[in-house]
């Protein structure tokens, strides 16, 4: 087999108006909101070309655990092709993982095997619906886990005019909102002190690290 060619493979197109663009990998536990919101404000990011890495993954494969074993195996797949490409560091791609507390066994050890493994996580508690409810109110006090609560306090829960499919996220429920998003989740995640284990900080999300240090957005 011969040498690849730099920017014929998976790490992204060799060049994007005279620079090549760091390819990021996302894997989402949901199956419709992650990628309907990653969809929406990956048009703001210009430095980076986004990938759903699973796309067509059973809900089997969505868990926790399973998402974070094939990110990792994707990752060493991209730095070693990477390496061979002679791939700039600032061109290296990342590899995200985005998953809820909800009710899953073992979020510790997917954490530690993503630190271990150079998988980013983007983590909600109870569940990815407290960043989307950001984008329209402040959050207090505590879910008790229950992501039920979170949905039914969208403001656009039963709204007719967004849609059969609440899980769907639409442009106008998040564009032009992320500075007050942001504002809030800090707010917010700064009710838990740093001895609270993060998978019982409720409610917490870092999402807001995803979309800057992953997607290079400061704003949409």
């Amino acid at each position: 087999m011969g040498k690849p060619k730099k920017g014929k493979d998976s790490l992204g197109p060799a060049k994007q108006h005279g620079r090549r663009k760091r390819v990021v990998h996302v894997f989402t536990e949901g199956l419709v909101t992650e990628p309907s919101y990653i969809e929406i404000i990956k048009e703001y990011a210009t430095t980076v070309e986004v990938r759903i890495a699973n796309a067509s993954a059973p809900g089997s494969q969505r868990k926790p655990l399973k998402l974070v074993e094939a990110a990792v195996k994707l990752m060493d797949d991209e730095r070693r092709q990477a390496k061979r490409s002679g791939l700039g560091a600032e061109y290296l791609p990342q590899v995200w993982c985005l998953f809820d507390r909800d009710e899953h066994e073992g979020i510790e050890t997917a954490l530690k095997q993503a630190r271990e493994g150079d998988v980013k996580v983007a983590f909600s508690h109870p569940c990815f619906e407290v960043w989307r409810l950001l984008h329209h109110k402040p959050v207090t006090g505590t879910f008790g886990g229950v992501c039920g609560q979170v949905a039914a306090r969208l403001p656009f829960a039963r709204d007719p005019k967004d849609g059969a499919n609440p899980k769907l996220v639409l442009p106008h429920q998040v564009t032009g909102r992320y500075a007050d998003a942001r504002k809030r989740v800090l707010q917010m995640n700064a009710q838990h002190g740093d001895h609270v284990a993060l998978v019982k900080r409720d409610p917490y999300t870092d999402v807001h690290e995803f979309v800057e240090r992953g997607l290079g957005i400061t704003e949409y």
